[in-house]
């Protein structure tokens, strides 16, 4: 019942950000607009049942946002506290249905990530928009894990921060519920489909994410797979 109520009170909001999406956005400033994901984002989260808390300051312009990435929320979770942040997603999310649309219109950046010509071209439009003052968010790992120990970071589009010296800003994300530091019902892994996983965040009891964004590393005379290091262990540790 509790999931079911949930998921009931969630498609209007979803079908009304969508609305916002297709109506509204090209008529809003860059202020409004990030306003609106925020308050988007928020109540997502809170519809679902889950508690957001959030540690750190954001930077002004042109920076990097570099992320762990547990569970398809994540950008949800980032934008409730980061409205600004513009994210590099793998290209087979713009085709899930309703919620490409609503990820494009909030200026999602789209790689296919097994062609290494399109992950160029990612690249430099990732550091056009760094020196154009916008906050690009990645997810590193390039895929979503279980939670406690991170997966490997994938450096590639690193190199758009190193190339025109933006800073990164790391943050850590850590989804959890009671019993479970790290929980269990908030990832995506494995076979798990969204339904299902959506269903399982519906469902669950207590479910919360901590968003801590860590100080800013600077990237002048870095190399990529070097920072790329760096920034697993600043989020490791403080997972």
């Amino acid at each position: 019942m509790r999931a079911a109520w949930r998921l009931a009170r969630l498609v209007p909001h979803v079908l009304h950000g969508l609305w916002i999406v297709r109506r509204r956005f090209e008529l809003l400033t860059e202020a409004e607009r990030h306003q609106l994901i925020q308050w988007w984002s928020v109540k997502t989260l809170r519809i679902l049942g889950i508690t957001l808390t959030s540690q750190g300051q954001a930077l002004p312009t042109g920076h990097l946002v570099v992320a762990n990435h547990v569970s398809w929320l994540d950008i949800a979770a980032v934008h409730a506290v980061l409205p600004q942040a513009r994210f590099v997603s793998k290209a087979d999310v713009k085709h899930w249905p309703i919620v490409g649309a609503l990820v494009e219109g909030a200026g999602t950046l789209f790689i296919e990530r097994s062609s290494k010509r399109d992950a160029l071209r990612v690249v430099h439009q990732t550091a056009a928009a760094l020196q154009a003052g916008d906050c690009v968010a990645v997810f590193p790992e390039g895929t979503t894990g279980a939670g406690p120990e991170l997966l490997p970071f994938h450096a590639n589009l690193l190199q758009a921060a190193v190339s025109t010296e933006a800073p990164v800003l790391p943050v850590v994300l850590r989804w959890h519920e009671p019993g479970e530091r790290f929980s269990t019902a908030a990832r995506f892994i494995g076979d798990t489909t969204l339904v299902q996983s959506l269903w399982a965040i519906a469902s669950a009891r207590g479910l919360g994410i901590d968003v801590q964004v860590l100080p800013s590393v600077a990237t002048a005379g870095q190399d990529r797979r070097a920072l790329g290091d760096v920034l697993r262990g600043l989020i490791s540790a403080r997972l």
